[in-house]
C-alpha cells in the first residue's frame, strides 16, 4: 500500500465529538502535527470525515 502525510491544518475546537474523536484516532493532537499511515480504506475514510481539517500528502 501507499503511504500518505496527514497534517492538521485547523483547529478542532467547535467541532462535533466525532470529528475530534477521528483526529484523534488518526493520531493528531495540535495544529500543525503530521503523521504518516498506510493508504488503506479505512484510514481514507476517517481522512474523508475530516477533509477540511487536514492536508494530505502521498510519499
Amino acid at each position: 500500500m501507499a503511504k500518505i502525510r496527514v497534517k492538521q491544518v485547523r483547529s478542532i475546537i467547535r467541532r462535533t465529538g466525532t470529528q475530534k474523536r477521528t483526529m484523534e484516532s488518526l493520531g493528531l493532537r495540535r495544529m500543525n502535527h503530521e503523521v504518516v499511515h498506510e493508504a488503506t480504506p479505512v484510514i481514507l475514510g476517517m481522512i474523508n470525515k475530516v477533509k477540511h481539517l487536514v492536508s494530505v500528502e502521498e510519499i
